[in-house]
């Protein structure tokens, strides 16, 4: 495969759809019911991987959004080629860019303004965040890539200066829950403070995430050597980890919640490990068999993502495992297996969903 022929990567549509079949698993309590399941037993040590950790530290479920806005900026890569390829003016891109950042936040806001006790304006959903990651990205995507770099830890470094030099009384500790100048801002912006400890200005150090991102999509897209691609991912991947780890031991913890810039470095480099082993693994080697499960949602990502956290968290879930749990309950079935299947049900309805729109040739983008 040679870019200049097909300038689509299978590795793209699988990652993006990974991520989102694991979100999607995830709003079906599964995970939930999982570790619920296995309580005392040693599994419950892996099974725990798959949610966040509560503060300092890193798990496997801290590197799903990271991902996802990793990603979207190495998509976008590949968009802004294809328009240029087909002749759109940078006025025109602009304009799309625009315009889609603006859909990303008002989805991300509708996503968390229904609740049952009336509308809430907050802004910690991933669209959010991402609406001005993206608009960054793309605002920066005609400089050098060693210039987009610099920029990406200027805004590392900008926000390590925000958290430990404000100063403001009772947000003043920088690495604490509730009391550091992210909490402050929430209050500033949205009058309210997140009680797990998220903060909406995540989206200053995570632009770094869709930066990166895109920095890897240009890379992907250059006439350089197929092997020699995944051999500059690799390293750029172990530089982020050793320069996050190493911060995370010595001046700034690794806290996902707040995105500070140890985490962000080390999240980035298992991003840039992950897209460099997928892109040899699928695009190089050209192993394509039995990726249709990821790549049919893949193609359709910030519809399913939507559906399952608007529609599916709202109703759809509740009424489909309603029918599930009723059924298996009238054969008998034992409670913990019903806990393990309804759960497969509900996805395996919400891909079917995908897969239909995925033989309709239907894709929705933003």
């Amino acid at each position: 495969m040679t870019l200049e022929k097909n300038s689509r990567l299978l590795s793209l549509d699988f990652l993006r759809g990974f991520i989102m079949v694991l979100l999607a698993l995830e709003s079906t309590q599964l995970y939930d019911n999982l570790i619920e399941l296995a309580e005392g037993h040693t599994i419950q040590n892996f099974l725990i991987q798959f949610t966040h950790h509560p503060w300092h530290g890193l798990r496997f479920w801290d590197l799903i959004q990271p991902g996802f806005m990793f990603i979207a900026g190495t998509a976008m890569a590949f968009s802004i080629h294809k328009q240029t390829e087909a002749g759109v003016p940078w006025r025109g891109q602009f304009n799309k860019a625009l315009r889609r950042s603006g859909w990303l936040f008002f989805w991300g806001v509708l996503d968390y303004a229904v609740r049952p006790h009336g509308l809430s304006f907050e802004l910690w959903d991933v669209l959010t965040q991402l609406s001005f990651t993206m608009l960054v990205a793309f605002l920066i995507f005609r400089w050098s890539a060693k210039n987009q770099v610099l920029l990406s830890v200027g805004l590392l470094f900008l926000t390590e200066l925000l958290y430990r030099f404000t100063n403001i009384s009772g947000f003043d500790q920088p690495f604490t829950d509730q009391h550091n100048f992210g909490n402050f801002m929430d209050l500033i912006l949205m009058n309210k403070i997140n009680s797990g400890g998220w903060v909406a200005i995540n989206c200053i150090p995570t632009a770094a995430h869709t930066i990166w991102g895109a920095v890897a999509g240009k890379l992907l897209l250059s006439s350089t050597d197929e092997l020699k691609k995944v051999k500059y991912l690799i390293i750029a991947g172990i530089a982020c980890l050793v320069i996050g780890f190493s911060m995370d031991a010595t001046i700034t913890p690794i806290i996902k919640r707040i995105a500070t810039s140890s985490f962000t470095f080390a999240s980035g480099g298992w991003c840039l490990l992950g897209l460099a082993f997928c892109y040899w693994w699928i695009d190089v080697k050209d192993h394509r068999k039995h990726l249709l499960l990821f790549t049919i949602v893949g193609m359709n990502s910030i519809f399913i993502y939507l559906f399952f956290e608007i529609v599916g968290n709202r109703w759809f879930t509740g009424y489909a495992g309603a029918i599930s749990n009723g059924l298996m309950e009238i054969i008998r079935m034992p409670h913990s297996l019903i806990m393990v299947l309804t759960p497969l049900f509900i996805f395996s309805l919400e891909w079917g969903l995908c897969y239909f729109l995925y033989r309709k040739k239907i894709f929705f983008k933003l």
